[in-house]
């Protein structure tokens, strides 16, 4: 019976610079992984999706090279076949990466095989059970495939199964209209498919403000892609050519006809193989790990990290739950995912960029507050690059003058929003950013204009 010190379930986000943090601090480590080393954003999320979204921006690009007074000829043509292969070299470099890095740390040992407890410290692996004072969990979470009727005897793609695609969908519907949906639904639009969103809520993206959801809607819809909401899928079934999706909205019941089905209606925890019921791990309603501020779970000793805690949904968050695992246990700290600040991004062009709370957060709790707005039309560098669509907005709180969260959309907008970001981290003043002096041109430049405008934000 093989003895560790630290098990880490998991070759994720996480798990990967934890196990390396365990082992060189001279605790003997295994990492156990049934799949592929690096997780879902090296393999089939972050990595691969932004290297296809780069694809495709430059086919957009060319469509519009005639605006910048650039000729390259009337028709823009996508070899999807040359796309994968680009993407898949990207993201296997990536995975190369990952794996050396474990594989040359002394004290740590990299296991391929599937992990399930057999005990609260002890875990089975194949015929053999390892056992140690410390197990990690960082098993990730999955595409959610809904209950609707003829999915199982059709063909559906999910956001992992759809990079294996070489050749480009002649219609390509999408059921789910939020973050994953419509990333891949602006680019296979721009690749050259139909696209049609299929949203069962009143809008695109609903946990965002309203204006923001609906200029999203109005950026995707300028570019060809249909979306429609208040949507009931009723069954879906194979046809000629592709596969029918039958469904009802305010227009009534309706069919559309696809080469392809995407499934983009949430995640599911990689809990249900993992023993969890045989040794008292709680989970809640959905399958996700229950855990306190530090991340631990009800068994001592037992940590989960990552998606599968439902305390994060992104490589950013996962990367912060290692650090928060790390340092508190080997640095003597006491971090608390508490601390951590809302942040994400949506990866369409431009991009959408959030932090902190919305602006109907903001009003629903009823503190006085002030409220920024600016078109990204006045913003110089937007305008050199014609690229002026979306808008900056800020909100205060009135009497500490803390920033309370920010969303941008607009060109740059995922890489400028941490100006304000690092600020709420150091809970200074707004005039803080107010009165700093960026750099011209770029888009950060008019953040201080736009904290220079604020207003009090109607009730």
């Amino acid at each position: 019976m093989p003895t560790y010190d630290s098990i880490v379930i998991g070759a994720g986000q996480a798990g990967v610079p934890l196990a390396v943090r365990l082992a060189k601090s001279g605790r003997k480590t295994a990492i156990i992984e049934r799949h592929n080393v690096g997780g879902t954003c090296v393999n089939v999320g972050c990595i691969p999706t932004k290297t296809l979204v780069a694809s495709a921006r430059v086919a957009h690009m060319a469509r519009r090279a005639a605006d910048f007074g650039v000729r390259i000829g009337s028709d823009v043509a996508v070899d999807m076949s040359a796309v994968k292969q680009r993407m898949d070299r990207i993201r296997g470099e990536s995975n190369q990466s990952v794996t050396r890095w474990i594989e040359d740390t002394s004290n740590l040992m990299l296991v391929r095989a599937h992990a399930r407890f057999a005990a609260p410290h002890a875990i089975q692996v194949g015929d053999d059970v390892f056992e140690a004072e410390q197990v990690f969990l960082n098993v990730g979470a999955r595409a959610a495939v809904p209950d609707i009727a003829g999915l199982s005897e059709a063909p559906y793609l999910t956001n992992s199964s759809i990079l294996d695609l070489d050749r480009l969908p002649r219609h390509l519907v999408i059921i789910g209209g939020s973050y994953i949906g419509l990333e891949f639904a602006q680019m296979y639009r721009r690749f050259g498919s139909e696209v049609s969103v299929l949203e069962m809520g009143a809008s695109v993206i609903p946990r965002e403000d309203a204006n923001v959801r609906a200029a999203v809607a109005t950026c995707l819809e300028s570019e060809g892609v249909s979306i429609s909401t208040l949507v009931k899928v009723l069954k879906v079934k194979p046809c000629t050519g592709g596969i029918e999706v039958h469904f009802s909205d305010s227009r009534g019941v309706q069919k559309i006809e696809g080469s392809h089905l995407l499934l983009a209606v949430g995640r599911t925890p990689n809990t249900d193989d993992l023993g969890l019921e045989k040794v008292g791990i709680a989970t809640d309603a959905h399958g996700y790990i229950k855990v306190d501020d530090t991340l631990c779970t009800n068994v001592p000793g037992v940590w989960a990290m990552g998606d599968v805690n439902g305390r994060g949904a992104f490589t950013h968050t996962s990367y912060n739950d290692y650090e928060i695992v790390a340092q508190n246990l080997l640095d003597g700290t006491q971090r608390s995912v508490n601390d951590r600040i809302t942040a994400y991004a949506l990866y369409i062009d431009p991009p959408l960029a959030r932090i902190g709370l919305t602006v109907d957060q903001v009003r629903q709790s009823k503190r006085p507050a002030l409220l920024g707005t600016m078109m990204m039309s006045r913003v110089g560098r937007a305008r050199e690059r014609s690229e002026t669509e979306g808008f900056m907005q800020i909100v205060v709180d009135a009497q500490s003058e803390h920033i309370l969260g920010a969303t941008l959309f607009g060109i740059e907008a995922d890489e400028v929003i941490h100006c304000i970001l690092d600020l709420m981290y150091t809970k200074a003043s707004y005039k803080v950013l107010e009165r700093a002096v960026h750099i011209h041109p770029t888009v950060s430049e008019l953040v201080p204009t736009l904290v220079g405008e604020l207003k009090p934000l109607a009730s």
